[in-house]
């Protein structure tokens, strides 16, 4: 049965990236909504929207974001109405619940089926919130709870969910979780390997392979909710232990997560000019093309990966993928994939004297840890791989949904993801996660 799918996402293709274009390649016809200057994708029409006008003053600073979001559903609603009046009806609707495109896509197209992308649910206590800070603060816990409202809106409204791993699951109420599958984006290994002469070259004309000593740290911003901070804080122990090793970090100065330092234009500057850093083996790379990345990756030694309890980076399975050694921080969602010593290393998180000391570590330690190596790639492979893994359930779960069926809710987990979890038993209807009204 051939469907008309609309994929909804601000920044396309985001996690849709495979989904979109495999299923025009299988002959449905495929509509995106995203927002101006986006990549196409093969066999998928794009359709742009903008926002008439931005969020003013709130009248509530809880309600900071939310009519920001509601803007967005609003946007949305109008380029939904345009695509009905020409002809365009959906079967079935894939849309991220993060910025309040979702909410009102089910009033536009009643008859379609809604599959929510939900990324992730902000809990006061046990993920990001209070991950640093600690002491007990009604007014964030409040505040906290209110950034949930338009992401419930948009579950309320849909008919089934999909999420990356167990432990974002976790963070869902239980009333949703019942309603949702567990399935990663999907890395691609076919693509995503080793490449044995890769090789950088450095803006002196120096040229790094994996015959260097090479440390490689990745985020999207160079930011304290990916460790940046605690990365700043190992430089100076690393340099001087391995003093053949080049540290190469890449990312932009910008911030996606939590906020600025305030006394500097970006985290970079406010953690790195006073330390005593050697700037001939310290190198800030910035944002990358996808294929200098992946060469980056594929010259690692070791490759740091630090972050608060929240969303799991692509980076850090792509990573695995390509064999590097990863040096990752002890924390929920790294551990629901890393088992330390057997597919990568792990490191109490906020310790810049710990993580120097298992890079350091890993450094002399050179191929003895490539079994470590390969049990990372193989892990991917099994769990996380795109074409034989997960992208046959996420079309298996659109095209349910496209018949009129219910797709199968994630109702096991697997006992070493349990284990590893803390969690106590691997049916889902038996767990207890999280205080539903306390959390």
């Amino acid at each position: 049965m051939l469907m008309k799918v609309l994929f909804v996402h601000q920044n396309m293709p985001g996690q849709f990236k495979h989904l979109a274009p495999a299923l025009a390649a299988d002959g449905h016809e495929v509509v995106f909504l995203t927002k101006p200057r986006r990549p196409s994708m093969p066999g998928v029409r794009k359709v742009e929207y903008e926002l008439h006008r931005q969020a003013g003053t709130p009248p509530h600073r809880y309600f900071d974001r939310f009519e920001d979001q509601i803007l967005h559903g609003q946007a949305i609603t109008r380029a939904s109405l345009k695509l009905q009046s020409g002809g365009f009806s959906p079967d079935v609707i894939c849309a991220h619940t993060g910025w309040g495109e979702a909410m009102f896509l089910k009033d536009v197209f009643p008859k379609a089926r809604l599959l929510a992308f939900n990324e992730f649910f902000y809990r006061s206590h046990g993920t990001d919130t209070d991950f640093v800070n600690k002491k007990p603060d009604m007014d964030r816990d409040c505040r906290t709870r209110v950034r949930n409202a338009h992401m419930l809106l948009s579950m309320a409204a849909a008919d089934w969910g999909y999420v990356p791993t167990y432990w974002q699951w976790s963070t869902h109420p239980k009333a949703f979780r019942e309603s949702m599958t567990v399935v990663h984006d999907g890395i691609d290994t076919d693509a995503c390997v080793r490449e044995p002469d890769a090789f950088i070259d450095l803006a002196d004309g120096r040229r790094l392979t994996a015959k260097d000593e090479v440390v490689t740290y990745v985020a999207r911003n160079l930011e304290p909710y990916r460790g940046f901070d605690v990365v700043a804080g190992a430089l100076e122990r690393i340099l001087q232990a391995r003093p053949n090793a080049h540290i190469l970090i890449t990312g932009g100065e910008e911030i996606s997560y939590g906020t600025g330092p305030g006394y500097a234009d970006s985290w970079k500057d406010a953690l790195i000019p006073h330390r005593k850093l050697d700037a001939s083996r310290l190198h800030f790379l910035g944002r990358l093309p996808y294929g200098e990345f992946g060469r980056m990756q594929s010259i690692s030694s070791a490759h740091i990966y630090l972050t608060y309890p929240f969303v799991l980076s692509w980076s850090m399975l792509e990573a695995m993928a390509k064999e590097c050694l990863v040096v990752a921080s002890d924390t929920a969602p790294v551990r629901e994939v890393i088992r330390h010593g057997k597919n990568g290393l792990l490191v109490d998180y906020g310790n810049p004297d710990l993580l120097a000391d298992a890079v350091i570590d890993a450094l002399a330690k050179g191929k003895k840890l490539n079994p470590v190596r390969k049990a990372a790639r193989e892990t991917v492979v099994e769990r996380y791989d795109l074409k034989r893994v997960c992208l046959p359930i996420q079309k298996d779960i659109v095209e349910r949904l496209g018949r009129g069926e219910k797709p199968e809710p994630t109702s096991t987990i697997p006992s070493d993801i349990a284990e590893a979890m803390g969690w106590n038993a691997t049916k889902t209807s038996d767990l207890a996660l999280w205080s539903e009204l306390g959390a």
